[in-house]
């Protein structure tokens, strides 16, 4: 059986689309997409998808994500990514982790991450996903 659905963007509620995306553009190494009304997307040539970055009139955020998004180094060099990420303008934040191998940071905007350590295996892209058969469950 082939997948049911292709996960195409991941949309996060921003008040500076701009801000937040160029913030991201510079963590990820993509570049902006396309710029709406809507807000901005940013993402890579050939990509699995996109990041949206829309526009909302909402006050500013002040509550734990439901949902964060996990990064890790190309390069494997945990510190030395913290660091980078720090002088572009991330934030760490405390969500009650404790003491933990990855840390928890915000973008410019209070938007939490994880920088955590390479997996033990390497990643897999969502574009294989494809193929796969579903879980049965």
């Amino acid at each position: 059986m082939s997948a049911r659905n292709v996960l195409i963007s991941v949309v996060i509620d921003v008040q500076d689309a701009e801000k937040v995306a160029r913030f991201w553009v510079e963590v990820l190494g993509w570049r902006i997409v396309e710029r709406g009304d809507y807000g901005v997307s940013i993402g890579i040539e050939g990509g699995p998808c996109e990041i949206d970055f829309r526009t909302v009139p909402d006050a500013p955020k002040n509550e734990k994500n439901r949902v964060h998004l996990d990064i890790t180094p190309v390069s494997g060099d945990l510190l030395a990514e913290h660091d980078r990420l720090m002088a572009l303008g991330a934030r760490e934040r405390d969500v009650g982790q404790g003491q933990r191998r990855w840390y928890v940071l915000a973008d410019p905007e209070g938007n939490e991450f994880c920088l955590c350590p390479a997996p033990p295996r390497p990643p897999v892209s969502i574009a294989h996903l494809a193929d796969r058969e579903p879980d049965p469950r």
